[in-house]
C-alpha cells in the first residue's frame, strides 16, 4: 500500500485519539496533518506495526497542540465545553467508545494532565500495549503503568453512568425541546433528574449563561426562558453528536446551537449548549469513529 492509502485505512481511528486528547475536532484535523506529512516521509521498511506507529505519531502531534493549548483554556470566557462532532449511528454499538467521545467524559479528562490524557486514552479506551504507550509518549513503561493507574483512578471517581443514544432518549429530548418552545415549567422537570446540569458556551462571542445552571427547577427555567426570549424564526434538527441525541438549532439559515442531552434511566441528566460560533462551523460532517 501507498503511504496515503495506509494512512487513510487508520484515519478513523488517528481522528478519534486526537479528538479525545485535544476535545477539538479542528485541533485534531491539523495534528492528523502534521502526522501525515510526517508518515510521507519515514522509511516504513523498518515498522513493525503501521497502527501503532502512527498512533504514536499523532499522539505526539496531539500533546504538543494541547500543551500549548492551556493557556488559551485559561482565559477561556465561560464555561469551556468540547467541540461537538456529529457521530454516526453505529458508533453507539461500541458502547466503550460511544462514552470515550460523550461530553461527561470529555470534561473528565480534561481534568486530567495532558500526559495522563494521553496515556489514559491509548491504554484505557484503545487498548494500546504499556511498552506502545510509553514509546508513544516519551516515558518508561513503569512510569505509564504508574499513570495509567493514577488516570483510571481519577476518571472513574468523577464518571457518570454513561447510556448510549437510543430511540427512547431521542424520544425524550424531543419531548424536552417541545415543552421548553411551550415554556411548560412542570412539562421540563418531569423529563430531567433532580441534580440536572446545563452547561453552555458562548466563548465570550454570544450570550451563554457563564457557569453550570443545577437543579431541574433553575435549568427548567432556564431552557424556558432561552425559548421565551430566542429569534421568533427558529427551526430545529435532530441528530447525533457525540453519541448523544442532539438538537441542531438554527435561527433561519444560522445555525445558533447544538444541544446534547445526555438520559440516564430515561430522565435528562445533562445538557450542553454549544453557541460559540468557532466551535460550529464544521458540525455538518458526520465522523467515523473507531477504536
Amino acid at each position: 500500500m501507498s503511504p496515503a492509502d495506509e494512512f487513510t485505512e487508520y484515519r478513523p481511528l488517528l481522528f478519534t485519539i486526537a479528538y479525545e486528547i485535544l476535545g477539538s475536532a479542528a485541533d485534531a484535523e491539523d495534528a492528523l496533518q502534521d502526522s501525515y506529512l510526517r508518515w510521507s516521509e519515514v522509511d516504513r521498511a523498518g515498522i513493525d506495526s503501521p497502527r501503532a506507529y502512527l498512533a504514536q505519531v499523532v499522539t505526539r502531534q496531539a500533546l504538543n497542540q494541547l500543551r500549548s493549548a492551556g493557556r488559551r483554556r485559561e482565559d477561556y470566557v465561560g464555561s469551556w465545553l468540547p467541540e461537538p462532532i456529529r457521530t454516526e449511528p453505529d458508533a453507539a454499538e461500541d458502547v466503550l467508545l460511544a462514552e470515550s467521545v460523550s461530553m461527561a467524559m470529555l470534561l473528565v479528562l480534561e481534568t486530567l494532565s495532558p500526559d495522563e490524557r494521553a496515556v489514559f486514552v491509548l491504554r484505557e479506551v484503545f487498548g494500546f500495549s504499556h511498552r506502545e504507550v510509553a514509546e508513544a509518549v516519551g516515558k518508561s513503561e513503569a512510569a505509564v503503568r504508574q499513570t495509567s493507574h493514577r488516570a483510571r483512578s481519577h476518571v472513574h471517581s468523577r464518571r457518570r453512568r454513561f447510556e448510549p443514544s437510543s430511540t427512547a432518549a431521542q424520544e425524550v429530548a424531543g419531548q424536552f425541546l417541545s415543552a421548553a418552545v411551550t415554556g411548560d415549567i412542570q412539562a421540563l422537570m418531569d423529563l430531567m433528574a433532580p441534580d440536572v446540569v446545563e452547561i453552555s458556551d458562548g466563548g465570550g462571542k454570544v450570550s451563554a449563561a457563564r457557569r453550570p445552571v443545577v437543579g431541574r427547577e433553575r435549568v427548567a427555567r432556564f431552557m424556558a426562558g432561552l425559548a421565551r426570549t430566542g429569534p421568533a424564526d427558529l427551526r430545529f434538527e435532530v441528530g447525533l453528536f457525540n453519541s448523544l441525541p442532539s438538537v441542531l438549532i438554527y435561527s433561519g439559515e444560522h445555525l445558533d446551537t447544538v444541544a446534547m442531552f445526555e438520559v440516564t434511566d430515561a430522565l435528562i441528566s445533562g445538557i450542553y449548549l454549544v453557541r460559540n460560533p468557532d466551535k460550529l462551523a464544521g458540525v455538518a460532517q458526520s465522523r467515523a469513529l473507531t477504536r
